[in-house]
């Protein structure tokens, strides 16, 4: 069976490196991204980082559809709870306008209070680790989250539900849309191609609201891995033929690092650890460090125990071991396609990564 590999880019900046040397690598990665056959291109939504430069997506994802040709360049995604309907349209419109045909428009709730989790054990389906679940309800509690999200919103704005703002969306790009009595058209937007995805990181709201709008959806195994089969399961659950799918359409993500050697990729994954703790945190990504100054690194106990499951799901080996690995996460999630997602301290080390991927599965999947 033919799955397809995407990628997505948190265009991530390195120690020693700036904003600009990040975003100039992202196009350079998707360029060679495009001639080694990957589908899509995704950028994500960070804000307040100082290791993370992927501040503005449909920003980024114009200057990355203007240096490629053939591979579709979207969002993973635009936080809705951080912009108006009407603006996101406008924005991926004008994108679309421009490269029609190759836009994809991954929207993601923001700002939202997490669900209550349930405690469990590590658990292993079919081969694919299904960690314990990470509680995430005291870093999205925290004096600097809360004034992030103020900062991202108008004074006193209140967002609308998401199910809200994805009708919204949808009915500008189909010219539908009504307020007030009044007919209002979005220009450019209305009737645009751009494909929209819904992301989630649970069997929640953005689960429920992609199957039931029969929309693509997104599920998040390289954040959230202990929610990743609830996810896709309650999205096929409510799924509803429409008129974009007649079946449910799964994309899973994983974090990833390929390399010649296991040896190799384990030496040069070995920042990730610390690059992960400082989001778990809560102080923002760090610059990304070399091997060498994450062995200088203080980590305790406690540390290890922040960050393990993402640690224990990230597949970091040479072609073949990571590809039987996501080999495994295809299986076990159905999933319809596999998105990536790679970081390493030299960039030449992470194009070097998507190469060697790219090559192990294409073969594989042809």
């Amino acid at each position: 069976m033919s799955v397809p590999l995407s990628i997505l880019d948190l265009a991530p900046i390195s120690s020693g490196s700036d904003a600009g040397a990040a975003l100039r690598t992202t196009i350079d990665v998707a360029r060679r991204a495009d001639a080694l056959g990957y589908h899509r291109y995704w950028v994500a939504e960070h804000h307040f980082a100082a290791g993370v430069a992927g501040a503005a997506p449909a920003v980024l994802i114009g200057l990355i559809a203007a240096a490629t040709d053939r591979i579709r360049v979207g969002s993973g995604a635009v936080q809705v709870g951080y912009s108006t309907a009407v603006s996101v349209v406008e924005q991926f419109g004008l994108l679309d306008a421009v490269h029609p045909g190759r836009l994809d428009l991954g929207l993601g709730r923001s700002g939202g209070k997490p669900g209550p989790i349930t405690p469990a054990a590590d658990r292993v389906v079919d081969g694919l680790l299904i960690p314990a679940p990470f509680d995430v309800a005291k870093l999205a509690g925290s004096p600097r989250f809360a004034t992030y999200a103020g900062l991202l919103r108008q004074p006193g704005a209140t967002p609308p539900p998401f199910d809200t703002t994805v009708a919204d969306i949808q009915s500008l790009i189909a010219g539908t849309f009504e307020r007030d009595g009044l007919d209002v058209h979005a220009t450019p937007g209305e009737g645009a191609k751009a494909e929209l995805w819904i992301l989630g990181s649970s069997g929640g709201e953005s689960a429920r609201v992609a199957g039931e709008r029969g929309l693509p959806f997104a599920a998040n195994y390289h954040v959230a891995p202990s929610n990743v089969l609830e996810a896709v399961e309650a999205y096929r659950a409510a799924f509803r033929p429409s008129a974009v799918l007649d079946r449910p359409y799964v994309l899973v993500s994983a974090d990833v690092l390929v390399a010649e050697s296991e040896a190799l990729a384990r030496h040069l994954a070995s920042p990730y650890r610390h690059w992960v703790r400082s989001i778990r945190t809560g102080t923002g990504a760090i610059p990304y460090p070399t091997p060498a100054e994450a062995a200088a690194l203080p980590w305790s106990d406690e540390d290890q125990a922040l960050v393990r499951d993402r640690l224990d799901t990230r597949f970091v080996g040479d072609a073949g071991q990571v590809t039987e690995r996501l080999e495994t996460l295809r299986r076990v999630t159905g999933a319809d396609e596999l998105l990536v997602t790679t970081i390493t301290h030299d960039p030449a080390d992470r194009v070097r990564s998507f190469e060697l991927l790219a090559d192990a599965w294409m073969q594989g999947h042809h």
